[in-house]
């Protein structure tokens, strides 16, 4: 009995090793991706600008980081006690205008100099709806929970999706010769737009991306959304919310990507890493017995020798954990 759809997914090529740089940039899901990259070591930079949602705010974060752009004072607002960038997610908020503006462009910076070495660039779109100021018709990347009339809603249509991304990825390939993009789409459902308006949304998104895919070489997707929505296809692999993917569907996902994604030496390698990660978030019952202080001296010997295998990663919390 079958109790999965058969999907297919093409294996990427060139394959994504460990000695390549990954720019994450995109919702939600970007960062369960960037967790784990980061969680087997990989050399990864993750959402510069914080949590994005549409297109054009994706579109915009990248071009500020190709021009290296400096944020001033004049881009910062006061809403609630605090200070924001109506482009930015509140990660970057701060009562204090100067601390406020000292991590956005200490950000904006690191990512500059990141994607011009960047071998692959991760964007995950979530929603085809974007918002503007209603004074002015500024686009905004986040509310910051400012009064629903401070902002129009706005549903992007594909055209308006495909050329905004056709102008940005030109611009990245012009800034950097060796970069390769993924793009996937997010599976977490925007109930709160609407199940009908959530479908409209992401649909425009699949289409536009397959639409560039097509286009360019060095363009590639993965179907995140897919593995969740259509594959798994049980509200048991969804949070309480109904609208999160749970901890055993991201999982799914991420297996896939790995299994699809790494060539089988990287990905053995990751799968070595990650039991390692895991044995030193081990919490003992007796840090005193013989038994785990036996264990720490296995994993510690794993560690230095994966360490002298491989000296371009970085083991030193897991040599510190286990070597007291």
């Amino acid at each position: 009995m079958k109790l999965l759809t058969d999907i297919n997914i093409k294996a990427l090529q060139p394959f994504i090793t460990y000695h390549d740089k990954l720019l994450l940039t995109g919702s939600c899901f970007t960062e369960h991706i960037g967790n784990y990259l980061a969680d087997v070591k990989f050399s990864i930079l993750q959402n510069p600008h914080g949590i994005l949602f549409d297109p054009l705010s994706v579109c915009s974060s990248l071009i500020s980081y190709i021009q290296n752009r400096r944020y001033t004072a004049d881009d910062l607002f006061y809403l609630n006690e605090a200070w924001h960038s109506w482009q930015h997610h509140s990660r970057f908020s701060h009562p204090d205008k100067d601390v406020c503006l000292q991590m956005i462009n200490e950000s904006q910076a690191k990512a500059h100099t990141f994607l011009k070495q960047a071998d692959w660039l991760i964007v995950t779109l979530g929603s085809s709806f974007s918002y503007k100021l209603a004074d002015g018709l500024m686009p905004v990347a986040n509310c910051h929970k400012a009064p629903a009339q401070t902002f129009k809603k706005h549903l992007c249509t594909i055209e308006e999706t495909v050329t905004a991304l056709d102008g940005t990825i030109h611009q990245l390939f012009h800034f950097n010769k060796q970069l390769k993009i993924i793009f996937t789409i997010s599976p977490v459902r925007h109930l709160r737009d609407g199940v009908v308006e959530n479908n409209r949304s992401k649909a425009r998104l699949i289409e536009a991306v397959h639409h560039l895919a097509d286009k360019f070489d060095r363009l590639y997707y993965f179907p995140a959304y897919e593995l969740v929505i259509d594959v798994l296809r049980d509200y048991r692999f969804f949070d309480i919310d109904l609208a999160h993917p749970n901890y055993a569907a991201t999982q799914f996902v991420l297996e896939k990507f790995a299994a699809h994604c790494f060539d089988e030496t990287t990905r053995t390698l990751s799968e070595d890493i990650k039991k390692l990660v895991i044995a030193a978030n081990h919490k003992p019952f007796n840090p005193q017995s013989q038994q785990h202080k036996s264990f720490l001296q296995n994993q510690l010997q794993k560690t230095m020798q994966l360490q002298q295998e491989h000296p371009y990663l970085n083991f030193s919390r897991e040599l510190h954990f286990f070597g007291g």
